[in-house]
């Protein structure tokens, strides 16, 4: 069944913007929170950080705030202003932004960056809760698009704008930032940029909400009495998303130190090309993710909406082997793959959960979705990374230990989505699959 009445065309002026303010405040978000990565090397060296202790800055630090306040953050997205929230949120990874570039040992560089994460993992939850309810469901697709490419942009700049700034910092080419370290100065400017582009919130407008099954205020037992009815699909979709999270996790976390140790390149070799990759496979396989989805909606097939996600999971297996590639050209290739993939699912399962669940449990169940994910994906794959190597010999075998990883939790994210598939429900009103 479709709506067709005109104010929830996605695509009127005032949708239009909103949906452009998302997605420049998650691009923003996303900025914020992957820059440390390509400039983690510097990081480690003024502050005598071991890789252990660069895990635990990069993943745990993203893993226990999301563990611990995602699923709260969903539930004030359920039920309150969604666009005041994810002001607050933005200013919350601007602080953590600046934060980084401030911080004279580990445990305050941990804080800034569970700063940044809180901001971002949650604003992202908002940002598809509001994005949803810009336009109509079989719109929603190109919709949630929208937001994505700006995630997309975000993690490419991420590597791109931080490795590019680093470069100039280095050689003091941009002035105006102090006598700091290059990779504090990165940050210090990023807070300015991150800023800005979230500033387009204050002008947006709280869209109506559409959908609703119970009530948005609904007692918290009518809203995980209609969780529970959807077990048999949530379940593997939470572990078919687990997979997904810790093979893109580990790979952001560790190719830089890949490419830096194993391959010779420096931050401001590898920077450009390693942003303008992810750009465009993030905006191939956001499209891809996004038309897949619209077009599974048109089939009477059970689940056809996640078959986007079940063929992307499957050809992540082998793209996992990236960095144990002979030569950068093919390993940028292969990851290019893995990046696409992860993309494709991501969006896929966004936008299955705005189709498929009612209105009133959308950001719980996406906060609980971000916080398992998490708490699992940043806060074990980077150490398990780690482990890994450490049992294969030494540092010098993290490339084949990344590897291992991601072809591994690649597998089992392709089989946990192919049996969401064949459990999906009906619609958002309706639990059980036909």
């Amino acid at each position: 069944m479709t709506d067709d009445r005109p104010e929830l065309s996605a695509w009127t002026p005032r949708n239009i913007y909103g949906l452009v303010a998302l997605a420049l405040a998650t691009g923003a978000g996303f900025i914020a929170m992957g820059s440390f990565g390509t400039v983690q090397e510097g990081a480690k060296a003024e502050l005598g950080l071991s890789d252990y202790a660069v895990s635990v800055v990069t993943g745990v630090s993203a893993a226990v705030p999301l563990a611990l306040l995602s699923i709260p953050i969903g539930i004030l997205v359920d039920r309150f202003a969604r666009v005041r929230l994810l002001i607050l949120l933005a200013a919350l990874w601007t602080a953590g932004t600046l934060l980084t570039a401030l911080a004279s040992d580990a445990q305050i560089l941990f804080v800034a960056r569970m700063m940044t994460a809180t901001g971002t993992t949650g604003g992202l939850t908002a940002a598809l809760s509001l994005s949803a309810d810009l336009c109509r469901p079989q719109e929603r697709g190109r919709a949630t698009l929208v937001v994505t490419l700006g995630q997309r942009v975000g993690i490419a700049a991420a590597f791109g704008l931080a490795g590019w700034l680093f470069g100039q910092f280095v050689h003091d080419t941009i002035g105006g930032f102090g006598h700091a370290a290059p990779w504090r100065r990165v940050h210090i400017a990023l807070a300015f940029v991150v800023g800005a582009m979230s500033l387009p919130l204050l002008f947006m407008r709280e869209p109506e909400r559409h959908e609703v099954e119970s009530d948005t205020h609904a007692p918290f037992g009518v809203v995980f009495r209609e969780l529970w009815a959807r077990r048999a699909f949530l379940i593997p979709l939470f572990a078919g998303q687990i997979g997904v999270v810790m093979a893109d996790t580990a790979a952001a976390v560790w190719a830089p130190a890949v490419l830096s140790r194993n391959y010779g390149q420096h931050p401001q070799d590898f920077a450009g090309w390693l942003g303008l990759l992810i750009f465009g496979t993030g905006i191939l396989g956001a499209v891809l993710g996004g038309v897949s989805a619209d077009l599974g909606q048109k089939s009477a097939r059970r689940g056809r909406i996640l078959l986007g996600a079940v063929i992307a999971a499957g050809i992540g297996i082998p793209a996992g082997l990236f960095p144990i590639m002979s030569d950068v050209t093919t390993l940028a290739v292969i990851l290019g793959v893995l990046i696409t993939c992860g993309t494709i699912t991501g969006i896929v399962v966004a936008i299955a959960l705005t189709v498929l669940l009612p209105n009133e449990v959308r950001g719980l169940c996406i906060g609980l979705f971000i916080a398992i994910a998490g708490l699992i994906g940043y806060g074990l794959a980077p150490g398990m990374v780690v482990w890994v190597s450490v049992r294969l010999g030494g540092e010098q075998h993290l490339g084949t230990a990344l590897a291992i990883v991601a072809t591994v939790v690649s597998t089992l994210s392709f089989l946990a989505f192919a049996q969401a598939m064949r459990r999906a429900p009906v619609s958002a009103t309706h639990a059980k699959p036909v």
